[in-house]
C-alpha cells in the first residue's frame, strides 16, 4: 500500500518502519526529477544539492536519492551532513544549483525520517506548489532510465555559509561572552562550533554529537521540557544565555541568564528589532505569524518597520516573503526567517544577532525582553473537534463587530484582546490561541470562546 499519508503540507515525513523505505527514497528522487523537467528545468550544466541529518536512516535514503537523480539525467552535488540552513543555503546560494532533497524529519522523534524538498531560489516544494505532483510520480510503478547518467561530485559549502553570515554580523561586532548551547545531539555541530571558535565567546556545549537516537532529549526546543538541562547548565555556570536548537538545527529556543525560558513572540520582537536596526531599508515589511503576540508588531513598528500578520508554515511563510520582498519574518515555533539569507532560516544568524545585541547594549537577556511582557497571552490550547465548519460560523457570529481575518483559519482582533482559531493540516484538531491586555479579561474571554468551541 503506497503510503500518501506521508506526502504532507511542507515535507514528507513518515516511520522509518512500515512507512518508509530505500525504494520510496529513490522513486522520490526520480519523481523530484521529472518534476524539475516538467518545470523545464533540466539543463546537464545544472546540478542538485543532496543531504542528510544524523538520522541512522538518512545515508541510506541520501544513496537512494542520489541515484535516482542522476538516473534521471541531473548532475547531483553532495553536501553530505547538513543542517537544514546550511541545505537550504547550498540550494539558494549557487546559481547552477536547481534545487536539492535533504533528508531529514526535523524535530520529530528518532523513529522518523523524511525528505524536505527545495527550488533553487529557497522556495520549499509543499501542497500546492509540487508536492502533490511528487506524490503522484512517486507512485507510480516502473520508471525508465534516462540514456545519460548524472555526474557526482562532494561539496562543502561551510565556508561559503560563515562568510555570508559574517558579512551580516561582523566578527567584531561581538564582545567576550559564555553561553551555554544545546544541540540535542542534532545538527548544531556542523556549522555552530566552526563559527563560535571565530568570535571571543566561550561556550559550553551540550549534546553535541549527532546522534539519531536522541538519547539526551527530544530535539524540540518548543517543548520547555527539554529545555531543563539547558536553564541548569546556565545557572550552574553564571552564562550570559543559553541557546537551545531542534534536530536539523532550523528551530531555535532561548534562556535567560537566570535559566529563564523567553517566549518564543519575544524572542521573534528581539532578534526583528537588530535585523531593522542593521537595515537600510526605509520602511521596511516585516511579518509575524498569526498567532504571534501583538507586541512583536507593536516594537517593530515603534522602530520604522511596516508590519502584518503571515500564516502559519515555513513554506508559506517563505512564498510571502519573497512575493513581497520582506525584510523578516518571526514564526511562533521559531523559525526565523531573514531576507539577506534567501528569505530562508538560519538559526547561525540568529545567534549572531544576538550575540551583536548584547555586546552593543550591555544589558542582560532578561533586561532586553521585559518589554515585551506587556500583554496576556494564552498560549496555543489543541481542541479534538468533527464541526469545524459549525464551529466558525457560530465564532464569526458571535464576534461579528471585530476585524475579522479569514487566512490559515480565523483571526479575530478587538482594541484590547485577540484570538484566532486554526485547524490542523492532518488530524482533526482546532488549536486556539488567544491574548488580552490584562490577564482577567485573558481569562474571562478563554471561558467565553471555550465554550462555543466546545459546544
Amino acid at each position: 500500500m503506497f503510503p500518501k499519508h506521508i506526502f504532507k503540507a511542507y515535507d514528507i515525513r513518515g516511520l522509518v518502519e512500515g512507512e518508509l523505505s530505500d525504494e520510496l527514497a529513490y522513486k522520490i528522487g526520480r519523481a523530484y526529477g521529472v518534476f524539475l523537467r516538467e518545470r523545464g528545468l533540466f539543463d546537464n550544466k545544472k546540478w542538485v544539492v543532496v543531504g542528510y541529518d544524523m538520522r541512522l536512516s538518512g545515508i541510506g535514503y541520501s544513496q537512494a536519492v542520489r541515484t535516482a537523480l542522476r538516473d534521471e539525467g541531473f548532475n547531483v552535488v553532495d553536501v553530505g551532513l547538513v543542517s537544514t540552513p546550511l541545505f537550504n543555503f547550498a540550494c539558494a546560494h549557487y546559481s547552477d544549483h536547481i534545487g536539492g532533497i535533504m533528508i531529514t524529519a526535523s524535530h520529530n522523534p528518532a523513529q522518523y525520517n523524511g525528505f524536505k524538498i527545495t527550488m533553487g531560489d529557497g522556495t520549499p516544494v509543499g501542497k500546492g506548489n509540487g508536492m502533490d505532483r511528487i506524490c503522484e510520480l512517486s507512485e507510480q510503478a516502473t520508471l525508465a532510465k534516462t540514456s545519460q547518467l548524472g555526474e557526482l561530485k562532494s561539496m562543502n559549502v561551510l565556508e561559503d555559509y560563515l562568510a555570508k553570515i559574517f558579512s551580516l554580523v561582523k566578527p567584531e561586532e561581538i564582545k567576550p561572552l559564555k553561553i551555554v548551547l544545546d544541540a540535542a545531539n542534532g545538527m548544531g555541530k556542523v556549522t555552530f562550533v566552526e563559527m563560535l571558535k571565530r568570535l571571543p565567546i566561550q561556550v559550553e556545549y551540550l549534546y553535541l554529537e549527532p546522534d539519531g537516537t536522541f538519547p539526551n532529549h527530544e530535539a524540540n526546543p518548543l517543548k520547555t521540557e527539554t529545555l531543563k538541562d539547558l536553564q541548569a547548565k546556565v545557572v550552574e555556570i553564571s552564562a550570559d544565555f543559553g541557546f537551545a536548537l531542534d534536530g536539523d538545527a532550523d528551530r531555535i529556543g532561548l534562556v535567560d541568564e537566570n535559566g529563564q525560558v523567553v517566549g518564543a513572540s519575544s524572542v521573534g520582537a528581539l532578534i526583528g528589532l537588530e535585523v531593522l536596526a542593521s537595515s537600510k531599508e526605509k520602511n521596511p515589511l516585516m511579518y509575524c505569524d498569526l498567532r504571534s503576540s501583538k507586541i512583536v508588531r507593536e516594537v517593530w513598528q515603534e522602530k520604522g518597520a511596516k508590519t502584518a500578520l503571515c500564516p502559519v508554515g515555513h513554506a508559506l511563510i517563505k512564498k510571502i516573503m519573497k512575493e513581497s520582498k520582506a525584510l523578516f519574518a518571526s514564526e511562533l515555533s521559531l523559525h526565523l526567517f531573514f531576507q539577506e539569507m534567501y528569505d530562508v532560516e538560519s538559526s547561525d544568524l540568529a545567534l549572531l544577532y544576538i550575540l551583536k545585541i548584547l555586546s552593543s547594549s550591555g544589558k542582560k537577556v532578561s533586561e532586553l525582553v521585559k518589554p515585551f511582557s506587556k500583554y496576556f497571552h494564552s498560549g496555543e490550547i489543541n481542541f479534538h473537534i468533527t464541526n469545524k465548519d459549525e464551529i466558525f460560523a457560530q465564532l464569526r457570529n458571535k464576534y461579528s463587530d471585530a476585524v475579522i481575518l479569514d487566512f490559515d483559519g480565523l483571526h479575530f482582533s478587538y482594541p484590547d484582546w485577540w484570538f484566532c482559531v486554526r485547524t490542523s493540516n492532518t488530524e482533526p484538531v482546532l488549536r486556539l490561541n488567544l491574548e488580552a491586555d490584562t490577564k482577567e479579561e485573558m481569562d474571562k474571554k478563554l471561558v467565553e470562546v471555550k465554550e462555543i468551541v466546545e459546544g
